[in-house]
């Protein structure tokens, strides 16, 4: 039997997972228990065979979601017996720039760290204790979203704070590294380049959305910032916005900080200037709102990819990657307009066809290719966790 890794992503009202061969990549099942908490849950499981297994009822927490995805595997399967347990975990802090084994102290950091995160470590936490009660014995590794992003020089994470701020951890950290990470190696293998020497601008658009500057393979910038609500517009988080911003509503409406900052990350975005949070309902309008809403959208992104250019001197591609960068013709071509003059262009029949998979979007010989690289934060989770505890996958 292969070595298959559990790989588990725990959100605040979901649990998805994965069992993947970490050599391979190969999924023998996966799945979504999706609503946790709320009045009706709806659990989705595919097994090797690819059909889908639905089961419709409440999942009062993340324990009963757990417990579901459990006897999916015993109603669908396959057999579940992972050799370890990989959990995505948000925030690392300035502690972890690798993925580590599970253990007590470990677990206290990620608690220490919530307050960086609190609407993904707390529940990261989550899943990592339930596995420990449902697989004992079976070593659990944490993989963090911020790892990839410990090689920013000081200049790049560093606010112009006071220096008691920056003595509490006041700094960028940068979000979406393990999809960063993944693409950066995809896109070189694509260009038939080393990824040494490689500059790149990686853009993972999905609800949350950031815009990274990847040197040699080392993240040297990146929009997301002390948490995930800076930089670019997303689904519900509005990115940037004057940090005089929460000042200004507490002395005229009398709001308080966790009142802006929770309606900035719940209540802004897409969903304040469209009314919803999903790309593909948006772009199916044609109204005042919608047009206004992707012009933000967009406009945004291109000042990052105008800025990340000026920073790395040279770009050798821009990668899209994410639901909405992967899906989204439109907005590649969008976000990207304007861009010639950099040799930044995007042919329209290549970008708009029907395709999936790793590809070029941009005109052949385009002196910086647009690619388009299908992220896969699972398989990298499960490849880091396999890597750590037997050395690198092959």
């Amino acid at each position: 039997m292969a070595d298959r890794i559990l790989v588990l992503n725990t959100g605040s009202s979901s649990i998805k997972y994965e069992l993947v061969d970490p050599r391979t990549r190969e999924r023998s099942a996966k799945g979504l228990v999706e609503r946790i908490g709320q009045e009706q849950g709806r659990l989705t499981h595919r097994g090797g065979d690819g059909r889908p297994y639905v089961l419709d009822r409440p999942f009062p927490g993340h324990r009963e979601g757990l417990e579901a995805m459990l006897a999916a595997f015993d109603a669908a399967g396959p057999e579940l017996a992972p050799v370890a347990v990989g959990h995505r975990v948000v925030h690392g802090g300035t502690r972890f720039g690798t993925a580590v084994l599970v253990d007590d102290e470990v677990i206290a950091a990620i608690e220490e760290l919530a307050p960086l995160a609190p609407l993904h470590n707390p529940v990261n936490l989550t899943g990592i204790r339930l596995a420990g009660t449902v697989f004992p014995g079976v070593p659990q590794v944490a993989v963090f979203d911020t790892a990839f992003h410990r090689t920013l020089p000081p200049e790049a994470y560093t606010y112009a704070v006071p220096d008691e701020w920056r003595e509490l951890g006041v700094r960028r950290f940068g979000f979406h590294g393990t999809s960063c990470a993944y693409v950066s190696r995809r896109a070189a293998a694509v260009l038939g380049r080393d990824l040494a020497g490689l500059n790149l601008i990686v853009l993972h658009l999905g609800n949350g959305a950031s815009a990274t500057a990847v040197s040699d393979g080392r993240s040297v910038d990146t929009s997301m910032g002390m948490t995930p609500l800076e930089g670019l517009v997303m689904g519900t988080r509005s990115g940037d916005v004057d940090p005089a911003l929460a000042g200004y509503l507490a002395r005229t409406r009398g709001l308080e900080a966790q009142q802006v900052e929770h309606a900035l990350s719940h209540r802004g975005g897409l969903l304040a200037l469209a009314g919803s949070s999903d790309m593909r309902e948006v772009r199916a309008r044609d109204d005042d709102a919608a047009r206004l809403a992707l012009g933000v959208y967009t406009r945004r992104i291109r000042k990052y990819v105008g800025a990340y250019y000026a920073l790395l001197g040279r770009v050798d591609a821009i990668v899209f990657t994410g639901g909405v960068g992967e899906h989204d013709a439109a907005t590649r071509a969008q976000s990207l307009s304007g861009l010639d003059r950099l040799g930044i262009t995007v042919d329209a029949a290549r970008n708009e066809a029907e395709s999936t998979g790793e590809r070029a979007v941009s005109p052949p010989g385009a002196e910086v290719p647009v690619l388009v690289i299908p992220t896969d934060e699972e398989g990298e989770i499960a490849g880091q966790t396999f890597a750590l505890l037997t050395g690198p996958a092959s």
